[in-house]
């Protein structure tokens, strides 16, 4: 248990609720491991509608996306937040726009990620998430950095998961059919492309993928950049 200086203030870009509300929960509960019963750090959250983010995604409009991180950034500033987190990977293409104007430092959920990859020894993961997320440079940029392989979905997995995210899981809708099909492409991941571990590239897909019910070891970008988050806030990372 940590004790000593007040831990920073973290403010959360949110997108999409379910994914925001999961590194929410995570930041508060898992706070107590760190700073003792029913304690975490302060928390503020600002979240501009999903549509508007949709919209700007749909036409391809990166500026735009960096103008509602950034809104959300100077807000969460004015709150006395210290340093900021978003927990949705697909928006995190707009970051290189936003960092520079930005009225505070980042953690990036993929560098998080193939931190945590490197760290257990992974070498070949799979990429899920929206077709926007696996479509990018987000995650390839930083695996790649520190040495990391990895292998996208086919276009139809990649499609079908974009149907599962957008029309089902942002909307706090949990199909047994849907959860088989994310089963489906980890086990083809495993057998045929050699992957060693999958990254949950969706805020959301840990919701109903995990160590539990998948053929590989799985990668929760959620709830890991929940805890680097917690551990920035209490100064041990």
């Amino acid at each position: 248990m940590i004790s000593a200086t007040t831990p920073l203030h973290i403010g959360i870009v949110g997108c999409s609720a379910e994914g925001a509300a999961l590194c929410y929960k995570t930041i508060c509960v898992e706070g107590a491991l760190l700073l003792g019963p029913h304690a975490h750090p302060e928390v503020s959250m600002h979240t501009a509608s999903l549509a508007d983010y949709v919209r700007c995604l749909e036409r391809g409009d990166m500026q735009g996306i960096a103008g509602l991180m950034l809104a959300s950034a100077h807000k969460l500033a004015r709150a006395g937040a210290d340093f900021l987190v978003c927990p949705d990977n697909t928006i995190h293409q707009a970051l290189p726009l936003v960092a520079p104007a930005s009225p505070l430092p980042w953690l990036h959920i993929a560098e998080v990620v193939a931190a945590e990859a490197q760290r257990r020894g992974f070498r070949r993961l799979g990429l899920l998430g929206t077709r926007w997320l696996v479509d990018s440079d987000v995650y390839p940029e930083k695996l790649t950095a520190r040495g990391l392989q990895y292998v996208r979905p086919t276009a139809a997995e990649r499609d079908d998961s974009n149907h599962i995210i957008m029309d089902e899981l942002v909307r706090g809708i949990f199909k047994p059919g849907s959860v088989a099909r994310y089963q489906r492409v980890i086990q083809r991941l495993k057998e045929d492309e050699g992957c060693d571990a999958v990254v949950l590239g969706c805020t959301e897909i840990p919701l109903v993928i995990d160590d539990s019910n998948a053929d590989l070891p799985t990668l929760d970008s959620t709830r890991l950049l929940a805890r680097a988050a917690l551990r920035r806030a209490v100064g041990t990372s």
